[in-house]
This record gives C-alpha cells, sequence and structure tokens, in this order.
C-alpha cells in the first residue's frame, strides 16, 4: 500500500514514512521531563549533602522546646523518617494517577501537579522560620506526590504523542533527566498545546499524519464507548492479564534489585579501596555522572537495539555485578587489589541498570497498553515502583547488619528472576504499532483479536465478550 508521496504504509512493518525528531517534538519532551522529572531526581539525592545541618536544626529546635537535647535514637528516628517519607508519598502520588488523568487529562495533571512542587518548596523554605522539624517531614511526603505524578504522567504524556519509531527514545528522556537532576543535587552538595492536526504535524515533521490521527481517533472513540478501565476491571480482566503481570515484575525488578542499596553502600566501598573521605563526594559525583551518560546512550540506542535486549543485559550485568560485589567485599581484607574490583563492579551495576532496568519498564507500560487502560496500569506500575523503593529503604539497613556483604546475593537472585521472566514472556515493542503490541499479548493471553479495520471493533473484543456473557449470567 502506497501513502502520498510514494511513502510506503509504516503500519506494514516496512521502512515507510518514519516520525523525525523535529524541533516541537523535542522542546515539548526537554520541557515536560526538566518540568517534572529533573525535580524528581534532584529531591532524590538533595537530602544526603545537608544531612548534618538538617539533623543540627532538628535538634537544636527540639532543644528550645524542651530545654533537653534530642537523643540519638529519637534523632534516627526523625531522620529515617525525613529520608522515607519521599518514597512513600511517591506511593501516594501514583494512587492519584488513575482519577487525575482521567479528569483533568495528561497535560492537565502535569499543570496541577506543579502545586505540590510549590507547596512542598514554600514548607521547606519555611521551617527554619517557623522553628518546626515537623513541616520538613511534611515537605518530603508532599514532594514525593509531585515525583510520583510525574514518573507516570510524564512518560505517558510523551510515549503517546511520539511516533512508533522514536516512542522508546522519547520515553527514556525523562529517566534521563531523572539522572540529571540527581547529578545536580550532588554537584550543588560539594563543599505545550497539543490539541490539533496542525500540532502533529509539527510534532511528527511531515505533512501525511491522517492514518495517525484516524488510530488516535479510534482509540479514542473506543475509550469513550468502552469506558476508562479502573484498576479493579484491569486486575480482573483476562485480555490484559500478562500485561499486568509484566509491569508489576518490570517494575518490583526495578526497585528490589537494590540500585539504592548500591548507592548506600559505596561510599564506603571507596573508602574500603583507600579512596580518602575528603574525596568520596567527588568520587560519587562522578558515578552520578557515569549514570548520566549511560541513560544518555540509553536514548540513542534504544530504537535500534530494543527495548527488550536493554532490559535483559540491563539485569544480567546487574546481576553478575552483585555476586561479584559480594565475593570483593568478603576478600577484600585478605586480597588487596579486591577494594579496586569492588569499584568496578558499583560502576557495572551503575551502568547495567541505567541502561535498561531503570528507563525502559516505563516505556513498556505505554506500550502494552491501550488509551483505556493505560492510566490505571501507569497507576499500578508506580505504585509497585515507590512501594518497592520504600520497601528497600526500610529494610536494608537491617538485611546489611544481619547478612552484611551477603545482601547483594539477595539482588543478584532478583536480578536474575527478573531476567528469566522477561526472556520468556516480555515481548519486543520496538517500532510496533500499538495495536500490534496488543495482538501480540492476546495470544499471550489466550484471547482473540480479528484482524478489522476500526479499533473499536477489535479491542477490547474479549472485554465486549465478558460483558455480554456476565449480563446473559444475570438474568
Amino acid at each position: 500500500m502506497e501513502l502520498k508521496g510514494g511513502k510506503q504504509d509504516s503500519s506494514e512493518g516496512g521502512e515507510g514514512a518514519k516520525g523525525k525528531m523535529t524541533l516541537p517534538l523535542a522542546l515539548v519532551a526537554l520541557i515536560s521531563a526538566f518540568g517534572s522529572s529533573f525535580q524528581y531526581g534532584y529531591n532524590v539525592s538533595v537530602i544526603n549533602s545537608p544531612a548534618p545541618y538538617v539533623q543540627g536544626f532538628y535538634n537544636r529546635t527540639y532543644l528550645d522546646r524542651t530545654g533537653v537535647p534530642m537523643d540519638r535514637g529519637l534523632q534516627t528516628l526523625l531522620w529515617s523518617l525525613t529520608v522515607s517519607m519521599f518514597p512513600l508519598g511517591g506511593l501516594f502520588g501514583s494512587l492519584m494517577v488513575w482519577p487525575m488523568v482521567n479528569s483533568c487529562g495528561r497535560k492537565g495533571t502535569l499543570l496541577i501537579n506543579n502545586l505540590f512542587s510549590i507547596a512542598a518548596a514554600i514548607l521547606m523554605g519555611t521551617s527554619e522560620l517557623a522553628k518546626t522539624f515537623e513541616v520538613i517531614i511534611l515537605s518530603r511526603v508532599v514532594m514525593g506526590i509531585f515525583a510520583g505524578l510525574a514518573s507516570n504522567v510524564v512518560p505517558m504524556f510523551l510515549g503517546e504523542m511520539s511516533p512508533k519509531n522514536l516512542r522508546g527514545a522519547v520515553g527514556v528522556v525523562p529517566q534521563l533527566f531523572i539522572t540529571i537532576g540527581i547529578l545536580a543535587a550532588q554537584i550543588l552538595g560539594l563543599n505545550s498545546i497539543l490539541g490539533n492536526a496542525k500540532a502533529l504535524q509539527r510534532l511528527r515533521g511531515w505533512q501525511d499524519v491522517e492514518e495517525e490521527i484516524q488510530e488516535m481517533y479510534q482509540e479514542n472513540q473506543s475509550e469513550k464507548e468502552e469506558g476508562q478501565f479502573s484498576v479493579l476491571s484491569l486486575f480482573t480482566f483476562r485480555g490484559l492479564r500478562w500485561q499486568l503481570i509484566s509491569i508489576i515484575v518490570m517494575m518490583a525488578g526495578q526497585q528490589l534489585s537494590g540500585v539504592n542499596g548500591v548507592f548506600y553502600y559505596a561510599d564506603r566501598i571507596f573508602e574500603s579501596a583507600g579512596v580518602h573521605s575528603s574525596s568520596i563526594q567527588y568520587v560519587t559525583v562522578s558515578i552520578g555522572a557515569i549514570n548520566v551518560v549511560m541513560t544518555l546512550l540509553a536514548v540513542f540506542i534504544v530504537e535500534s537495539l530494543g527495548r527488550r535486549i536493554l532490559l535483559l543485559a540491563g539485569f544480567v550485568l546487574c546481576s553478575a555485578s552483585c555476586a561479584l560485589l559480594t565475593l570483593a567485599l568478603n576478600l577484600q581484607s585478605t586480597v588487596s587489589w579486591m577494594s579496586y574490583l569492588s569499584i568496578l563492579c558499583v560502576i557495572a551495576y551503575i551502568i547495567g541498570h541505567a541502561l535498561g532496568p531503570s528507563p525502559i519498564p516505563a516505556v513498556m507500560i505505554t506500550e502494552m497498553f491501550l488509551q483505556s487502560s493505560r492510566p490505571a496500569a501507569f497507576m499500578v506500575g508506580g505504585s509497585v515502583h515507590w512501594l518497592s523503593n520504600f520497601t528497600v529503604g526500610l529494610v536494608f539497613l537491617y538485611m546489611e547488619a544481619g547478612l552484611g556483604p551477603y545482601s547483594f546475593l539477595i539482588f543478584c537472585a532478583i536480578c536474575i528472576a527478573t531476567t528469566l521472566y522477561i526472556f520468556f514472556i516480555v515481548p519486543e515493542t520496538k517500532n510496533k504499532t500499538f495495536m500490534e503490541i496488543n495482538r501480540i499479548m492476546a495470544k499471550r493471553n489466550k484471547v482473540e483479536v480479528q484482524e478489522c479495520k476500526e479499533l473499536k471493533d477489535c479491542y477490547p473484543l474479549s472485554r465486549q465478550e465478558e460483558k455480554k456473557s456476565l449480563s446473559s449470567s444475570e438474568m
């Protein structure tokens, strides 16, 4: 089939008319990611460097209130709450994704979300003036809500407006800005209107966008006729069973693979390798820079290598790094060069995670679900992400105290299990339309999706049939 200007129909999977990275598309991606994802990454890391000063403020405030110094146990508890309230707020924010996106839209949710960021900044900025450390803890919760919404809505927004051959690259941009935000916080701690076809033409860079507009229109019509998937219906609908299991596994694997544990352990690994204490912070910044560079590399290679290979390679590298790190940490007291192997393992782990486990799962949620189920899917995936993040932050200190270096064997096992699941279950979605991906997953779910011209006629067909069967059984 030929399109205007002699271009082959891209839906047939040939070379065809492919979208290019135009200036408007790049600007929307960069502005959306900078306004949301950058702040998320910044607030992940910004709490570390000023920790002594914030803890000092806690002590002074408590002394002024009670007349006695704060005991170490209470100080540890308050600081643990300060750190852990951010991922807990992220969980709350993820739970808000589905209702907010359905009522306010993608762009509207991102605009409203800025209010949480502003409120958190005001609370944090006035805490010393008000002489209350409780406000700092509250501000971390509010900022976590912002991050929970941003980490789900931005990839959804960018993934839906990108052409299929750039969906992966654009979808990795939010993760890139998260790493840039983390790096920016580390460095500072050293001593869009798209509602019409003309807008789509500017984003795509060519005039013939009728087919894509028709696909969007059909998807929108299907959404209106079928209604939005609730989270409950997402869990009970057979036609999305393996998609749902896949995002839960990938999101849980992303956090339970121990990335925060590796970052936490990094300073002590560097210290044991002979890095001077005054230089450790600079080494940490270097690790943050490697994280940014490798995520940037993922932007450029995700469309050529594909999502699946980056996930598999990333988790394999992470599992191997955790296994070697366990060995190196146990032997570094007897074998001098093992401490340097420990540093290499940390670097290899960060490279592996930045290439696949960190950026790709959010892209996969966008691609494995259609418009009617996507908000609920992001809500589930985001909740798993933040809950897993919170769990690692809560239990890692106890794991380290009880198991020592062997803690990383648990992370290694989780990486291996996630790798096996992806290898056997998760398909490659590179350069495929949403409907093509849906047909692949329909076979896995053992439901029929007929070949059709109208999207509403073929998805979700099994859901329509289930509704009819339920209605007939109730009569």
